[in-house]
């Protein structure tokens, strides 16, 4: 039987809508905060932004995840503008909340996580995300997310994205499970079926807001049309056992 599901974070528990105007507008909400007079447009900083920064976040294979509040600094020094921890920290969450509008919660995810509590499963989150945790953890809990995990981790806490298993270990071990009692559910087939599939963990492809193909990726056991199919997979798994 089954002791945790963990689940990816964007495209799974929430959707994730990328707008590339949210790219500016991060950015315009970012300078606001900074509250300084002769800072650049920021139809430049954007547009440097993507011809410099924007492929680093899409190289193919890249299991090294960036850092990225260092990257805002040296998109600002590239314009001369130099900032301490404290506005570079402003900056970071006036953009952040500015892609609000992309991070969209599921109508069925507090249903799902609260039924398999009620199963007496532990339950975690593993999401390849680049903003600072802080942020990110912010997020869960105003989505009511962070009160039904007990475990949540990012990326950018471990250094390292998925399919890497540091990430999905950082997660396993913090909730006292072993791999092969464990279950993860994610949308991609490489990031999260093979790498969670690779350390021996029972994999269930998500395929309520997308269907993805892979020519790397791994092989789901199980495949769910709707969150509450992951019911029926765990039950599946608890009868079998």
């Amino acid at each position: 039987m089954p002791a945790a599901v963990l689940f990816d974070w964007g495209d799974t528990l929430i959707r994730f809508v990328y707008d590339e105007a949210l790219v500016e507008a991060g950015h315009r909400a970012g300078l606001a905060a900074l509250e300084r007079d002769d800072l650049p447009e920021v139809e430049r900083v954007a547009t440097h932004f993507r011809e410099r920064y924007e492929p680093l976040f899409w190289a193919p294979g890249t299991v090294e995840e960036l850092e990225y509040p260092g990257l805002v600094r040296q998109l600002l020094g590239d314009f001369g503008i130099e900032v301490d921890d404290e506005e570079l920290t402003r900056f970071l969450e006036a953009e952040h909340a500015a892609w609000d509008p992309a991070r969209q919660a599921a109508a069925n995810t507090p249903a799902l996580l609260e039924a398999l509590r009620g199963r007496g499963l532990k339950l975690g989150l593993v999401s390849n995300a680049f903003d600072p945790g802080w942020l990110l953890h912010r997020d869960l809990e105003q989505m009511g997310l962070a009160e039904r995990l007990d475990f949540a981790v990012f990326s950018s806490e471990v250094g390292k994205r998925k399919p890497h298993p540091a990430i999905f270990e950082r997660a396993l071990n913090a909730l006292g499970v072993e791999a092969v009692d464990s279950v993860f559910v994610g949308d991609r087939l490489y990031e999260d079926v093979r790498g969670a599939g690779e350390l021996g963990m029972t994999t269930v492809q998500a395929l309520w807001f997308r269907a993805d193909e892979h020519p790397e990726g791994g092989e789901p056991d199980f495949q769910a049309f709707t969150q509450m199919d992951v019911l029926n997979v765990v039950d599946r798994l608890a009868a079998a056992a």
